[in-house]
């Protein structure tokens, strides 16, 4: 029975373990030439003819023999005793050895006149010109450009022998189902597998996925020892923690050995390394996010040793939004959206939970804290690691503040336009805060005073002596969402889920409640906080909770019943500073389009006469 867990080691010693401990050989394969962009040569390639296979014409003109040329001058033309008309890219007659640009050529009567001579060789491009017969073309271990395609095809190459990884991916869980199956409670979609093929062959790698292998030890050493059989490294996917049915140690152990059960990264710890048949088994976490540091952080560099190119993640120093503790031991990746903000990077980290896959589909970089470090505060400057191209960093739009779901139709409209609009839900005050420190292009917000205007008091508070504009995105609906069409009357007694603190929602709701004379603490959830109006549909519609507060677009989504409370301004707070920025211009020009507010129709619970207005929220 394998200790679970075994010494927890560092990456660096898991990448020494791996290269004492593994030959690490790549396979050969052939692939289609058609094919071949990105891959790596497995050994070196050669002509299979000369190119130009005979001596060809360099121009349009006549061959000639260069020796009966040779007398030729202005003040003596010679009339040619023999020549070939000839144009460019024509085959040279074997008994020339010259050719003369028509330019330079008097034709009458069939016979031709020259006041030059001819050099040997003059226009002619010999056989083998461009590369000869059994030349070398690539060396091995190139990695074949997709321009290059061409000129392999040009000297014979059909087929292009390239090295490989080949990987078997084994999902293990009794509760799989494949994608596009809805689950059913208890029930999870396999997504590890098809993450880590995408990952690894866009590299180089050849992956193969094997059926869904139930809990049990006997079908899950069944499936690994088939793959090692047909695969270089194994991936095993799910049951590498310390579960009642995470058996993929143990049965590791019982095929072969147990080189690693731990690995000192924060997610991924239950990380596995096993060798079976000389071969390297690798368990992946079951949690999307550990898994996906593993593959990030472990495989991807893995290949490598097998002489497999890994693109390296480009970095820039950039100004994290948010402290980020950290205990000492451990390696951590965050993952984090990235913008530029006048002239500085700005990073704010997304949330840290390994199943949270939207995490990683937002994010545009990540921050890694190395073990020794107890991390970062805010306003630190840290190495943000890009996973995109720097021109699509540099074209995101960073929103900071209240969530509301037409953001993310905004985002739609903006990204023909080049635009990336990449929001952080940190409820209306942490984007007014944000938007203080320049943290952020643009703060959505819906703040509710006593006197019923909406955020510019807080504006003039928190951004004095700032210039900023409000533009009014819509009038919005708020109101109470239930599955049994609740009063706001009747919310004592009743399962409530709620919104941050600090979020308009929230500061409606206790305007609200203070204005009824209904004491929070009779609202049982009262303190049960959710970041999105649609996180508090989804707490309803599930039975979590009996009613909340949200907006009528997330309550219609869902098809619960909605009662309205009030009718609210949400705005974007802009520095005026950004004004000019073409990034916030489009942003502008969105919200006024008619695209924009047929959307907001057609979600319902938005009135749109004051869409698009601006107005200074300074004074």
């Amino acid at each position: 029975m394998v200790k679970r867990y075994l010494q927890v080691r560092t990456l660096d010693d898991v990448f020494a373990l791996l290269g004492r401990e593994f030959s690490c050989t790549p396979s050969v394969i052939s692939v289609p030439l058609e094919n071949a962009a990105g891959r790596v040569t497995a050994g070196p390639i050669f002509a299979k003819y000369s190119v130009p296979e005979i001596h060809l014409s360099a121009m349009d003109g006549i061959a000639v023999v260069s020796a009966e040329t040779k007398e030729a001058s202005e003040q003596h033309p010679i009339k040619l005793p023999r020549a070939a008309r000839v144009n460019t890219g024509n085959v040279v007659p074997p008994e020339y050895d010259a050719v003369i640009m028509i330019e330079d050529v008097w034709e009458a009567d069939g016979t031709y006149t020259i006041r030059k001579s001819a050099s040997p060789w003059q226009h002619v491009r010999p056989a083998g010109e461009d590369l000869a017969e059994s030349e070398m073309v690539m060396p091995s271990r190139h990695r074949i450009r997709p321009h290059e395609i061409g000129g392999l095809a040009t000297y014979g190459i059909t087929e292009v022998n390239v090295i490989t990884v080949r990987i078997g991916l084994v999902p293990t869980g009794s509760e799989l189902v494949a994608a596009g199956t809805r689950p059913m409670p208890g029930q999870v979609v396999e997504s590890n597998t098809l993450m880590a093929k995408a990952m690894l062959e866009e590299v180089g790698a050849t992956c193969t996925r094997y059926p869904f292998v139930e809990d049990t030890p006997e079908k899950i050493r069944d499936a690994i020892q088939k793959a090692c059989c047909e695969n270089d490294l194994v991936i095993v996917s799910a049951g590498s923690s310390a579960g009642t049915k995470d058996y993929t140690a143990d049965v590791i152990a019982g095929l072969g050995e147990v080189l690693v059960h731990g690995i000192a990264t924060k997610p991924g710890k239950p990380a596995i390394i096993g060798r079976v048949d000389k071969k390297p088994v690798i368990g992946l976490p079951g949690y999307p996010l550990s898994a996906l540091t593993v593959i990030r952080e472990l495989v991807l560099p893995v290949l490598k040793t097998y002489g497999i190119p890994v693109p390296r993640y480009r970095i820039l120093k950039a100004q994290v939004t948010t402290a980020l503790a950290k205990e000492i031991g451990s390696d951590e990746f965050v993952a984090c959206t990235l913008g530029k903000v006048g002239s500085r990077w700005v990073i704010s980290p997304q949330s840290k939970g390994a199943g949270v896959q939207m995490s990683a589909i937002r994010s545009n970089a990540y921050i890694r804290l190395p073990r020794e470090s107890e991390g970062f505060n805010a306003g630190d400057l840290v190495d943000a690691r890009l996973l995109v191209p720097v021109e699509e960093a540099e074209s995101a739009l960073l929103i900071t503040g209240s969530h509301d779901p037409v953001i993310d139709y905004l985002a739609d409209l903006l990204r023909p336009k080049g635009v990336s609009l990449i929001s952080t839900h940190v409820g209306s005050m942490g984007g007014i805060l944000a938007l203080r420190k320049n943290e952020c292009h643009a703060a959505p917000t819906h703040l509710l005073t006593d006197d019923g205007t909406y955020n510019s008091a807080y504006v003039k508070k928190y951004l004095p002596g700032t210039d900023v504009d409000l533009i009014c995105v819509a009038q919005r609906q708020q109101g109470v969402v239930s599955r049994d069409g609740f009063l706001f009357a009747d919310l004592p007694g009743r399962m409530f889920v709620n919104r941050q603190k600090g979020s308009g929602t929230r500061m409606l709701l206790d305007y609200e409640l203070k204005k009824a004379g209904i004491d929070p603490a009779s609202i049982p959830g009262y303190e049960r906080e959710v970041t999105t109006h649609i996180a508090v549909a989804l707490a309803v519609k599930s039975g979590e909770a009996d009613a909340g507060l949200c907006v009528y677009s997330a309550a219609k989504a869902l098809n619960l019943p909605f009662i309205p409370v009030a009718s609210e301004r949400y705005e974007l707070a802009i520095r005026r500073e950004h004004a000019a920025d073409p990034r916030v211009m489009a942003l502008i020009e969105a919200i006024r389009s008619p695209q924009f507010k047929t959307i907001l129709e057609q979600l319902g619970g938005y009135e749109t006469p004051e869409t698009g207005i601006i107005r200074d929220g300074s004074h």
